[in-house]
């Protein structure tokens, strides 16, 4: 089922933007999100404590132990991003001396420090008590914090987390980060809630991370099916939101999953294609594995682009950049600070380059996939690096056709919508290309 909401009027008056489409679940997704903001804004009033934490390896079941409000800068930025207010918060980040090259993630929260630290929703957002970084695999983050606690102090706690340089997660490794956990994470977080740690809270918390996690496993799981139900790049983005923040193992995340689960099961049996902004796409013509972020000024002129020519994509590597579950990875209750370990380390820009080509390419076969498409971030080091390795192997390994496409993340002066149709032209033309020298060598 979906249900129509309408734009805000958009600043051109020339043209009355349509309705846009979502799905139930997303509406869902958005009021989740929005009361998160509202928590936030009211915490220090309601005498709870606010923790900054990044998505990548968060350690949201710990955190809630404490009864700590949750702010995610990343999700701030993108979430301002859709609102199209970023553009100015990022050169005001510049002209305060921030370089062109940064994380635009970075600036754009820099930028709305600068403007009175108003959030997305409007409401302020007070000063985080605690600066969580719980994942290292980004250099930007350690940056970051640094930034956040010049300008208001409080306590740090910075859990290292080791590269999958060999491809696994060795057992001194996951050894390393639970004695980090527990003589340094679980102390900090103590001290500054004054609340003390209740390891079968924790355990709760966990059960619920697993069903939810199940439940979205089936959900991006499904578009092994033909038609694909679901979006797995534009579409997932609002999936992951509530599992990937503030949500992950309380019984609302549970009760979202398995609604948005009842969804897409229901859209299978119907066979009906994903749900996009400009309504139901009619027909699939081309099935896409996506490696990358998104671009979040222009989120719904993006997903145009692929709705314009019947492209669906049925997976993509961003869809696990806050967990990497369809591989097997659950929270685990029964062993609560293990399972924390793995989830940090199992992040996906923690995977070495022979990992992420292995799960490219294991979509690709799985999902029937016409080809790679990539992203490639401007200000994004650990998505982009590697990225034209990824693809030369990719292409070599499936014989499948592969293309770069250039953005960013949160800065709209890095967003070229004739340069992306263009390319998106081209790489469709050569997929079709594709098809046709493989009709002729079975003929």
């Amino acid at each position: 089922m979906s249900t129509p909401i309408q734009m805000m009027p958009s600043s051109a008056p020339k043209k009355k933007p349509a309705p846009v489409q979502k799905e139930d679940s997303m509406l869902l997704q958005k009021e989740m999100i929005n009361r998160n903001y509202h928590e936030l804004a009211t915490a220090h009033d309601t005498g709870r404590k606010i923790a900054a934490t990044f998505v990548p390896g968060n350690l949201n079941e710990l955190l809630m132990c404490f009864n700590l409000a949750r702010s995610l800068p990343e999700t701030n930025a993108l979430q301002n991003a859709m609102r199209k207010r970023t553009g100015k918060m990022i050169m005001d980040a510049e002209r305060d001396g921030h370089s062109e090259d940064v994380c635009t993630y970075v600036k754009a929260d820099l930028g709305m420090m600068l403007e009175g630290d108003i959030g997305p929703t409007g409401e302020p957002l007070p000063k985080p008590d605690v600066l969580l970084l719980s994942y290292t695999g980004c250099f930007t983050f350690m940056k970051w914090f640094e930034l956040i606690r010049q300008k208001y102090g409080g306590e740090t706690v910075m859990l290292h987390v080791p590269y999958q340089g060999d491809g696994k997660i060795a057992p001194n490794m996951r050894d390393y980060v639970v004695k980090q956990i527990k003589e340094t994470v679980i102390p900090t977080l103590e001290r500054v809630s004054g609340v003390k740690f209740d390891i079968d809270k924790l355990r709760q918390y966990m059960r619920e991370s697993q069903k939810a996690e199940e439940n979205l496993v089936n959900v991006l799981q499904s578009a092994k099916n033909r038609p694909s139900p679901i979006d797995g790049y534009f579409g997932a983005v609002y999936y992951i939101g509530p599992i990937f923040t503030a949500f992950r193992g309380t019984p609302e995340a549970t009760k979202y999953y398995e609604m948005l689960w009842d969804e897409v099961s229901q859209r299978v049996r119907e066979k009906k294609g994903p749900v996009t902004p400009e309504g139901e796409i009619a027909e699939e013509k081309y099935r896409l594995i996506v490696e990358g972020p998104p671009n979040w000024t222009n989120f719904r002129d993006f997903w145009k682009m692929f709705y314009d020519e019947g492209a669906v994509v049925v997976a993509s590597t961003y869809a696990k950049v806050g967990g990497v579950y369809d591989f097997g990875f659950r929270h685990d209750a029964e062993r609560p600070i293990e399972s924390l370990a793995e989830y940090c380390l199992g992040c996906y820009t923690n995977l070495n380059f022979p990992q992420r080509i292995d799960m490219i390419c294991k979509y690709i076969e799985e999902y029937q996939a016409d080809g790679l498409l990539i992203n490639s971030i401007k200000s994004c080091n650990s998505f982009s690096a590697g990225q034209l390795l990824i693809l030369r192997e990719v292409e070599k390994r499936t014989g499948k056709p592969a293309a770069f496409i250039e953005s960013d993340l949160v800065d709209p002066r890095y967003f070229s919508a004739a340069n992306i149709r263009n390319r998106l032209e081209s790489y469709f033309q050569m997929i079709k290309q594709k098809r046709g020298a493989g009709a002729a060598v079975v003929h």
